[in-house]
């Protein structure tokens, strides 16, 4: 048995700590095995690089808990984008992305493949492994779900996104205390999450849960709604625009600070067309991604809402590497733990897919078909966490 592992995409709160528990589990329970990790995602494997796990690390496997990111590095490479690969030299021209990755696993002698990514990672490697079934070559690939947006079908709970939804609170709980420096302040607090607005939701229910704590002294203008979110923007709520804002400015005239969270995914449509058809030019990735932080969503939104507000200060401030950086928090943990292990129960059972919660099936913990993988779920409004902080944060007054 030769076990591997492939990161890609970008990092996430569970890289590290899922590679130490699979880690765990083979050099526990497989001692035969062969471990090897492709050196940043795609990349590695498509030119051949890779480090072998020594069997000694079967007694510090514990320490990748103490990190956030990537020990075997990650990248944004999409196998069926061949210009792309040429472009950046992974191949020659003339080659084929995934005949070259399939080659490369065949050389390797891997029998078993865990990708850690998203849904575009994970369907580029169901991609390989009925590429090298076709070609007589059994590949059991086993995917865990990573993404800090939550936002892949039909898994409930992707991992990583609970620590970041931590961290992004812990971010703006100082970020907040900015309102003091100015009268008529905006802060802006863009949240990562490209078409889903759960990160963004799930930051603000893990900051205004922070604020329960605070021992607050009205009497002084220490008062929790100066601090308190003030509107959430994400892609899967319609907003009244000019409603809203006339909402907002009764808060500025009040407190004299309005406090936006912001998915940078939210009304990203307006900005693009409104970018091109001032000339601007939008940028995207290899996977066909509009480069957000190129566009700067937080920045078109803050121009549009100082207008309204009559702002005197304009303050954006994004906790996206923030949050994504953080090594896993206890939650997130138990949750790698059992998908990890779930993980390496399917492949030595060579049964391939990506496990996860699986929402078809009651949230029960499944390995899951790579061909009912998909990205861009959208986050559900209509849960009641989501409901209720909505109704407590527009009866601010």
């Amino acid at each position: 048995m030769k076990v591997a592992f492939l990161t890609s995409g970008g990092i996430a709160p569970c890289l590290s700590s899922s590679i130490g528990r699979l880690s765990e589990n083979y050099l526990n329970n497989y001692p035969d095995a062969e471990i090897i990790g492709y050196l940043n995602g795609y990349k590695g494997l498509l030119m051949g690089n890779s480090i072998s796990f020594p069997k000694s690390l079967v007694n510090n496997t514990d320490k990748f808990h103490q990190f956030g990111g990537s020990p075997i590095g990650n990248s944004r490479v999409k196998l069926t984008n061949i210009e792309d690969c040429i472009d950046k030299g992974y191949i020659q021209k003339g080659e084929i992305p995934l005949e070259v990755a399939a080659a490369q696993l065949v050389r390797d002698g891997v029998t078993i493949l865990h990708t850690i990514g998203g849904d575009d990672t994970n369907t580029t490697a169901a991609d390989l492994s009925n590429y090298l079934k076709e070609n007589n070559y059994n590949l059991t690939v086993v995917g865990l779900p990573k993404t800090v947006d939550n936002d892949v079908f039909p898994i409930y709970q992707t991992l990583g996104a609970w620590t970041a939804a931590e961290q992004g609170a812990i971010f703006f709980e100082n970020i907040a205390n900015e309102n003091t420096t100015s009268d008529r302040q905006l802060i802006i607090h863009e949240v990562m999450g490209r078409h889903c607005g759960w990160l963004t939701a799930a930051t603000a229910l893990e900051y205004r849960n922070r604020l329960d704590n605070f021992n607050f002294i009205p009497e002084i203008g220490l008062r929790r709604e100066k601090w308190e979110v003030h509107s959430i923007f994400i892609p899967e709520k319609e907003i009244d625009f000019d409603s809203e804002c006339e909402r907002l400015n009764k808060i500025m005239d009040k407190y004299d600070c309005v406090n936006v969270f912001l998915s940078e995914g939210a009304g990203l449509e307006t900005i693009v067309k409104e970018t091109e058809k001032e000339g601007g030019k939008v940028l995207r990735d290899a996977f066909g991604h509009v480069r957000l932080d190129d566009l700067n969503p937080g920045q078109w939104f803050a121009k549009k809402l100082a207008e309204k507000l009559n702002a005197n200060k304009v303050l954006v401030q994004k906790s996206g590497y923030f949050g994504r950086s953080s090594k896993s928090n206890k939650k997130d943990l138990d949750l790698i733990f059992a998908v990890a292990d779930k993980a390496v129960e399917s492949a030595v059972n060579k049964i391939s897919g990506v496990v996860g919660w699986d929402e078809d099936d009651n949230n029960n913990l499944n390995c899951i078909d790579f061909n009912r993988i998909k990205g861009g779920k959208p986050f559900d409004i209509t849960q009641e966490w989501y409901t209720n902080m909505m109704n407590e944060i527009h009866d601010i007054k």
